[in-house]
């Protein structure tokens, strides 16, 4: 219960970061912005590091680079979404990220991508999957 709670938290929360991303970008430019946003955040991480004090920091240097991009996946998807937001309105762009979003992890389940547990995927989810994407399609019509 209390990952789904956290999911739907994370989605709302996403929604507002895309719109609240792009009107920024409306007074700022586009790379001032996705500073700003990451900056921001980094303070924000900071402090809440600071009064948890959580996690090891001797763990970095067991982390793979690879894990370690995910900043750089930031960049990428604020750049994207705000992009998305601006030329196709909240909802088409949001009903996009999502399916790409949700076709990318049904690719890392079915895989067992970056030491996940494999998945099997089944024909519900499947026929879910292009159920949203139908409904996309309608949505748009």
């Amino acid at each position: 219960m209390k990952g789904m709670i956290f999911s739907i938290a994370a989605g709302l929360f996403i929604a507002l970061h895309g719109v609240f991303n792009a009107r920024m970008s409306e007074t700022l430019s586009t790379w001032h912005t996705i500073t700003m946003v990451h900056f921001i955040g980094f303070l924000v991480a900071i402090v809440i590091y600071v009064l948890k004090r959580d996690g090891r920091s001797d763990g970095f240097r067991k982390v793979p680079f690879l894990y370690l991009l995910g900043g750089t996946f930031g960049v990428i998807i604020v750049l994207g979404e705000m992009s998305a937001i601006k030329q196709l309105g909240m909802s088409f762009a949001i009903a996009l990220l999502l399916i790409a979003q949700l076709l990318c992890a049904f690719l890392i389940d079915a895989k067992g991508l970056f030491g996940t547990k494999k998945l099997q995927i089944t024909k519900q989810q499947l026929a879910g999957m292009v159920i949203m994407v139908i409904g996309v399609i309608v949505f748009q019509l």
